[in-house]
């Protein structure tokens, strides 16, 4: 690493003394600008043209947009945007800085609509910004995201062509990218990679985010040198919302039910209030909150193969609550110019309750008629999973004419406070099966010998546990670069170097005890709850009665001698699990960019060292 900086650093200092304007040129003019709609909202995406010299730039998150590094003279300014008519303006420019104001009308009359909602201005905001991008790019912005029911982002990225989700609870979960694996796919918020709240290092939940949080989220499926190395199936960039010219209040709130296992509700709200301050409105401010619940519930058969001749009836309940914080503030220093605090911070709660009965046929005297030997068991595990993430990032920009120098420094931190704890119970097991297959998709086990399968005083506690397990992990990191635009000949031109350092430390532990019951019996029915279900399945099957996982831990708690350590499996299911694991890249990029009429040539070179070390 070290030789590697020696060759680099002499490099890039001579690129920076040639990038270096001659202090005898004449002295160069810029012109800046916002670009605006008739109801005076920012166009973000613009693209932005100056004839002759064919110089162009896009307009920023604020609708802003700086062309440096003009000789003086007389151009023609042209900016366009997809589904408003084109602006276009002679501006004089002379040494100094020339402010252009565009407000972009609709084509013609007959083209002006009346909408009621914020849809088709996101659609065209989402289409301009794709083709000015340099790679291929999609982008959901906010508009677009909360037209449709996305309580949480990977459910929103689900709507986008080649991207698939992998599911859990009804949810979006983990993100593919052109079917290429989560772990394969980078996530950034604001361009600073985000860090996975679970056990694994590099599959990031997206569902731990909510969807009204951020601003738009951008899909990169080609890379650049200026992009990370990790992101081999594509890039994931979420961006957090900003303050525009105009003071804005929103509000959002919905509500729902469910008739499913006795009836479950739902809700979501969410509010953003952000302003500019100042004569010059240089100072903004944007802060947002959004919360949501859903009560899920899922009626669950799960038959195993025929000729093991076992069935789960299964009963899930969830309460899934999500809640998170974001905003910043910024500063502008002058055109293209500003100084930055983002921050994001989000919390996942997805707790729940499964109940399983297993009917079982351990010996078959027929095909469709089992032994004296069938038996029953039942277990309740409880899901108690509360995964957070945090993101914050300072920088600055500075354009100086033809030069645009950016740095930030960052932070993320991700953790998962989560356990299964199970408590199993031995039911029954002098039952006489049938198998009734009459219904190939509801297979049946019928008792046939008039056991009573669902009596709660016939089954007791055979074992329970105790989980608990943290997993946690803390990214920094710090970026620059340099950016420099110039000519050769009639071809403009834009040569950009910079560095890039990451620090990432992650560890898990598990303490995971397992205990067996050996004192006196403890029945099914003494930690009964209260909760049912009475049209299970649709009447299909028959759903026993269901603890409460608190009588139970009551249960253990109060009587400690009816239970002994299984010493074996409490080491064999934790210490595998526990690891502590660190990660340092160092990354340093050039890249070049060649505009020949409308073709854009970019050319670069990345270069990233990794060290690593594990202990578990």
């Amino acid at each position: 690493m070290r030789g590697f900086l020696r060759r680099t650093v002499p490099v890039i200092l001579f690129n920076a003394l040639w990038l270096t304007p001659i202090t005898a040129q004449e002295r160069k003019g810029s012109i800046t600008g916002s670009v605006t709609d008739a109801s005076h909202g920012v166009l973000k995406g613009a693209r932005v043209e100056l004839q002759p010299k064919g110089q162009q730039a896009v307009s920023d998150a604020q609708g802003q947009f700086a062309i440096s590094d003009l000789p003086p003279g007389a151009y023609t300014l042209t900016i366009s945007y997809v589904g408003l008519a084109p602006f276009s303006q002679a501006v004089t420019v002379t040494a100094g800085e020339t402010h252009v104001d565009a407000e972009l009308q609709v084509a013609a009359a007959a083209d002006s609509i009346t909408v009621t909602a914020e849809r088709p201005r996101g659609e065209a905001e989402a289409i301009n910004r794709e083709r000015t991008a340099d790679n291929i790019l999609q982008v959901l912005p906010a508009e677009v995201i909360t037209s449709l029911p996305n309580t949480n982002v990977a459910d929103a990225l689900g709507r986008l062509p080649s991207v698939s989700l992998e599911r859990d609870e009804g949810e979006g979960k983990y993100v593919q990218i052109r079917g290429t694996e989560p772990r394969l796919s980078n996530v950034t918020i604001n361009g600073v990679n985000v860090p996975s709240p679970e056990g694994n290092v590099r599959n990031i939940k997206l569902d731990v985010i909510p969807s009204d949080l951020v601003d738009s989220i951008e899909v990169s499926k080609t890379l650049s040198a200026n992009q990370d190395g990790d992101a081999i199936g594509g890039s994931i960039n979420l961006v957090t919302k900003t303050a525009g010219d105009q003071r804005s209040l929103t509000l959002m709130g919905l509500g729902g039910y469910t008739p499913i296992i006795g009836g479950r509700g739902l809700d979501q709200f969410a509010a953003t209030y952000g302003e500019r301050f100042g004569k010059d409105k240089r100072f903004g401010a944007l802060f947002g909150g959004s919360y949501d619940f859903n009560g899920r519930g899922i009626d669950d058969i799960e038959p195993g193969p025929a000729v093991t001749g076992t069935m789960d009836i299964r009963e899930y309940r969830y309460n899934r609550s999500r809640y998170g914080f974001g905003g910043g503030a910024d500063y502008r220093l002058g055109p293209g110019s500003n100084v930055y605090l983002r921050g994001l911070y989000s919390r996942f709660l997805d707790y729940g309750d499964t109940w399983v009965y297993t009917p079982t046929i351990n010996t078959f005297l027929s095909p469709s008629l089992g032994d004296t030997d069938g038996s029953m068991a039942y277990r309740h595990y409880i899901r108690r999973p509360d995964q957070r993430i945090f993101s914050i990032s300072t920088g600055a920009k500075h354009n100086l004419g033809a030069t645009l120098i950016d740095y930030e420094f960052s932070a993320a931190h991700a953790s998962q406070d989560t356990g299964f704890p199970t408590t199993n119970f031995n039911g029954p097991d002098n039952v006489v099966f049938g198998l009734d297959l009459s219904n190939p998709n509801r297979p049946k086990f019928p008792v046939l010998n008039g056991v009573n399968i669902y009596d709660p005083s016939k089954y007791t506690l055979a074992n329970t546990s105790v989980l608990s397990e943290h997993s946690a992990q803390l990214n920094f990191s710090g970026t620059a670069s340099l950016t420099r635009h110039y000519s050769v000949g009639s071809h403009l031109c834009a040569f950009e170097m910079g560095f890039k350092v990451r620090d990432a430390h992650k560890t898990q532990n598990n303490n995971d005890k397992y205990y067996d019951a050996t004192g006196a019996p403890i029945p099914l029915s003494s930690v009964l709850g209260s909760f049912s279900n009475s049209n299970y399945y649709d009447n299909s099957y028959l759903l026993g009665p269901l603890s409460d996982y608190n009588k139970i831990l009551t249960v253990f708690n109060n009587n400690p001698s009816q239970f002994r350590l299984n010493a074996n499996r409490t080491n064999q299911r934790s210490n595998q699990f526990n690891y502590d694991t660190g990660e340092r890249v160092y990354a340093g990029y050039l890249m070049n960019t060649l505009d020949v009429g409308r073709i854009r040539l970019q050319t670069g070179l990345r270069i990233e060292a990794t060290q690593s070390s594990f202990t578990g």
